[in-house]
């Protein structure tokens, strides 16, 4: 005589088909999605930040485990018209590959993976294990946009809090000044890894310890407030360390490990208030026996139906671009050749030391320096060509400066609008001053105008630029695009912007031909 372990569904139960049939699809998308998944990896496997994506399904899968009993008293129900909003994620990530945006085709192939189990299994089944699924969310590489706003609040905080107990400060931008030396924010200092694997760790302890998903909203939302300011406070007592010590210690490599020292214990504390408002779980279900599933009707024929349409729907978008991204991938590497200098300005070599704007990995970039009557303007262009997750013209980690530049600062944007021979051109303008000036002096300055270059017209700002590449594409007129900067140096700013005008105006449609002829030669 032999009886059937409560942990194992019973023979006759649908998870016999439904578990390998769920488990295909979802390896049918990974595979679809391939690229998509494999940028995923890459950034957990170079950024510190994202680490944490790893070990995201592990915890999603060992969750749904815990549910088992829960799950073996439901029979799997299919839910075609689910296929609708995975329509519309299939064709949002279309749109995110088009425009070569990592995040948002990320989100879409996760929600894909979250809404194939409704549409497979139904909702009963996903309602059991919306938590774990919604958890694989946070697989997603997600949160770079605060960095450059985190590190102004964490500057704001240290300066004030210096200014508070009495250490005098000067501040310059991200950098400030003490009677010890100095010190700056970067991207390390903006406390965007520490609320990431806050949140995520926050949002797993709130769905382990409470039934209340008031107490859930409240402990998550606590755990994101927690991490930012507790990197204040760990970024002033750095700070002060070193200043106390004659900056001897809290710099380095010890200024890293105080850093996640300090946090593993706001972590624990965390942890140690949350715990006072704990619940007790749910009674467990009894097991299942035969005949005990709830919601009958169960059909091995419509689910597999089910996994079919589905696998098709995610199938779709793949197809659609492949034959875009194959003639993508063939065409030649360009070559850039800046137009020559028109009359009245010579062409000269860029000095070693010279001012340059910070774009990653393009195909191609020229730069050079044209010297006119009223002064000298420097040219840059990053031209991009089969367009990825690495290389990509429109991108937070592109533009004038780094988010660790210490050299120059933004002080005022604005915008400026040159027409040429009828077409019109609007330059982003940014004035940069030089960091680290002496109080009281005169700081240098420097203005730089900025525009892309997309399917044979002049684009201005970021999102247009993405449209327009998009459009492009869709055109059969390849990805191509470039990012022009043009810089100056003059006494005054107006100066700067004149000379900036006049070169544009002698210069803005040769370097238009410029760029078409690259174009062409594909």
């Amino acid at each position: 005589m032999s009886a059937i372990p409560a942990e194992l569904p019973p023979p006759n139960t649908p998870w016999r088909t439904a578990l390998p049939a769920i488990a295909a699809l979802w390896l049918a998308i990974a595979l679809l999605y391939r690229d998509t998944l494999l940028a995923m990896t890459d950034v957990w496997s170079r950024s510190d930040t994202f680490a944490h994506g790893w070990v995201v399904a592990p915890i999603s899968l060992w969750l749904i485990w815990r549910q088992r009993r829960q799950l073996a008293v439901l029979s799997p129900r299919p839910q075609p018209w689910v296929l609708l909003p995975m329509a519309a994620l299939a064709a949002a990530w279309t749109l995110a590959e088009l425009v070569v945006v990592n995040s948002p085709a990320q989100f879409a192939f996760v929600g894909l993976l979250i809404l194939a189990v409704v549409a497979v299994l139904g909702f009963e089944v996903a309602r059991a294990i919306a938590f774990p699924l919604l958890f694989l969310l946070f697989a997603v590489p997600f949160g770079e946009f605060a960095v450059q706003p985190m590190m102004e609040w964490t500057a704001d905080f240290v300066v004030l809090a210096l200014q508070w107990t009495g250490v005098p400060v000067f501040r310059d931008g991200l950098n400030f000044v003490i009677p010890s030396g100095r010190w700056s924010v970067i991207d390390e200092c903006s406390g965007v890894r520490y609320l990431m694997a806050s949140l995520m760790v926050g949002s797993l302890f709130a769905y382990l310890n409470y039934r209340s998903y008031r107490r859930r909203a409240l402990f998550m939302a606590f755990s994101i407030a927690v991490p930012i300011v507790a990197n204040w406070l760990r970024a002033y007592f750095i700070v002060m360390l070193g200043h106390l010590s004659g900056n001897r210690i809290a710099v380095g490599v010890d200024h890293l490990l105080y850093g996640w020292l300090f946090f593993g214990i706001v972590i624990f504390v965390m942890f140690a208030v949350g715990m006072r408002w704990a619940e007790p779980d749910a009674p467990a279900p009894a097991p299942a026996g035969p005949g005990a599933h709830r919601g009958g009707g169960f059909s091995a024929q419509r689910l597999l139906l089910a996994v079919l349409a589905t696998a098709t729907l995610a199938a779709a978008p793949q197809l659609g671009l492949a034959g875009l991204q194959y003639a993508e991938r063939r065409a030649a590497a360009p070559v850039l050749e800046l137009p020559p200098a028109a009359p009245g300005w010579q062409a000269q070599a860029l000095p070693a030391e010279a001012w340059t704007p910070h774009f990653l990995a393009p195909s191609v970039s020229a730069q050079r320096s044209f010297a006119g009557p009223a002064g000298a303007v420097g040219v840059y262009v990053a031209y991009y060509r089969a367009q990825d997750a690495e290389r990509k013209l429109v991108s937070l980690h592109n533009g004038l400066l780094s988010h660790n530049e210490r050299q120059w600062l933004r002080s005022a944007e604005g915008t400026q609008t040159v027409a040429v021979d009828g077409t019109a051109a609007t330059w982003r303008s940014t004035v940069l001053s030089a960091a680290g000036a002496e109080f009281g002096a005169p700081p240098r300055q420097l203005v730089a105008w900025q525009v892309y270059w997309v399917d044979g017209r002049f684009v201005s700002g970021e999102m247009p630029a993405r449209l327009a590449l998009a459009l492009s594409r869709l055109r059969g007129h390849g990805d191509d695009g470039a990012a022009i900067v043009l810089h100056a140096q003059a006494p005054t700013v107006p100066a700067a912007q004149a000379l900036l005008q006049d070169f544009v105006r002698e210069h803005q449609a040769a370097l238009a031909q410029s760029l078409q002829r690259t174009r062409d030669a594909r």
